[in-house]
């Protein structure tokens, strides 16, 4: 009787010592695109987040650049592997609206798990390219940045140039291009993501449409208008400055970061986010500008529209894991978390209280020049040409205009016939993709 009364003691113990005895924290999948340096402030956040409560676990997974990310939750979720929380660069926006019981919005799934959300708490400008016409939160902003003007001050001054010579224009920009050419730069210029910065937020920052239907916020129905006069100058002279040995191209995604940070390139279009690498590499004295405008044409400029990336719900898993999924949500939100993701990387703060934090606390004071995206972003209210893009198969519509901006800098076509092919080529991809959603 003793030996059966200890043995049952025993095995309880045991029980309750064991893992599958006691309780397990609620585990929840997060894919995304980064590495390098915003890989490593991405595992912080997870880090940070697991261990501040003990209900929930996050796995984080990097699934490759942001392309590579969407086509794996696309067919993880076909296979019915899908992760809770998928990072999807803004391009592909149009592509998950259209993904019918693929995706849980991000308003349904905190008002289900009561969570705190309040979508007025994120700045106009990135809060507008996630939602619906009524206000619905989609998907929750995360890394959004807008492109700015990286100036390696050490290149102007090596080249007799003041480095703090106004940069404003694209007009003022080539005469220090020229300067530069003369003193014997390789790289006067070189520029990132070349669609992204040269087209769509050239049109937005000018005002004038990328494409029709409100740039298709106002339906799928909508076609490609980047080919105006307006753009076709802007490349033509970019063109012009490629044959110059000006401007050095480097790549459709972000090669042209390393020509910089080596020292090698003098000026450098890029997102705000290029502020993680460059501070991290360069060893050289650098500043930040505004993204440079053509002076003369009416209403520029307007304002920049952001790059980057949302994280969506994906839908298909428990209700308790949903709740995991919104307290991790609100955990990146929260205005510290915020704040320090925004000053370590140069992503704008998403939320009003993060910015105000962040200025509070002097950062900018002592950073000069790392709040102008912020600027940019906010000065004016978003016009139908400024808010955003929201076009189907636009994944695949920016690898066209990568081919034929490609085609202006090696001089094999003009900027016109070039940017006339990518409208009717895009416009292809456009009409299939209305077909497949009316």
């Amino acid at each position: 009787m003793f030996k059966k009364a200890l043995f049952s003691t025993m095995l309880a113990g045991a029980l309750l010592a064991s893992p599958v005895a006691s309780f397990a924290a609620t585990e929840i999948q997060f894919w995304h695109a980064f590495t390098g340096r915003l890989g490593e402030l991405v595992a912080e956040q997870v880090k940070t987040f697991n261990a501040s409560q003990s209900d929930y676990t996050v796995a984080a997974s990097h699934k490759g650049n942001y392309s590579e990310t969407l086509n794996a939750g696309i067919a993880a979720f076909r296979a019915r592997e899908q992760p809770h929380i998928l990072m999807v660069f803004e391009v592909g926006t149009a592509t998950m609206m259209a993904a019918k019981g693929a995706v849980n919005p991000v308003y349904e799934v905190m008002a289900n798990a009561g969570a705190r959300f309040d979508p007025d708490a994120y700045i106009g400008t990135v809060k507008g390219y996630y939602t619906t016409t009524d206000g619905k939160m989609l998907s929750l902003p995360f890394n959004s940045s807008t492109p700015v003007l990286w100036v390696n001050r050490d290149a102007l001054k090596a080249a007799g140039i003041d480095p703090d010579s106004d940069l404003s224009t694209w007009q003022k920009v080539g005469a220090v291009l020229d300067k530069l050419k003369a003193s014997g730069s390789k790289c006067p210029l070189t520029t990132a993501w070349q669609s992204w910065i040269h087209l769509e937020n050239f049109s937005a920052y000018h005002n004038i449409p990328f494409a029709t239907k409100d740039n298709g916020f106002k339906g799928v129905d909508t076609e490609l208008a980047f080919n105006g006069p307006v753009q076709v100058k802007h490349i033509q002279t970019m063109g012009d400055w490629a044959k110059q040995g000006k401007f050095f191209y480097a790549g459709r995604r972000n090669e042209g970061g390393a020509n910089f940070r080596s020292g090698e390139c003098a000026l450098f279009t890029e997102s705000s986010a290029g502020y993680a690498g460059i501070k991290a590499e360069a060893k050289f004295d650098f500043g930040v500008r505004p993204l440079p405008y053509w002076d003369g044409v009416q209403g520029a400029p307007q304002n920049t529209i952001i790059g980057g990336a949302s994280l969506w719900v994906m839908s298909g898993h428990k209700p308790d894991e949903y709740k995991a999924v919104a307290a991790f949500l609100n955990f990146l939100s929260s205005t510290d978390i915020q704040a320090k993701w925004h000053q370590d990387t140069g992503y704008l703060p998403i939320t009003v209280a993060a910015g105000e934090k962040t200025r509070a606390d002097g950062f900018y004071q002592k950073n000069p020049g790392t709040d102008i995206a912020v600027i940019q972003m906010t000065t004016r209210q978003p016009t139908a040409n400024s808010k955003g893009l929201r076009l189907g198969s636009f994944d695949q519509i920016r690898g066209i205009i990568d081919e034929e901006l490609e085609a202006v800098w090696s001089g094999d076509k003009d900027a016109q016939t070039a940017l006339n092919s990518a409208a009717e080529r895009g416009n292809k991809l456009l009409r299939r993709f209305e077909q497949a959603n009316r």
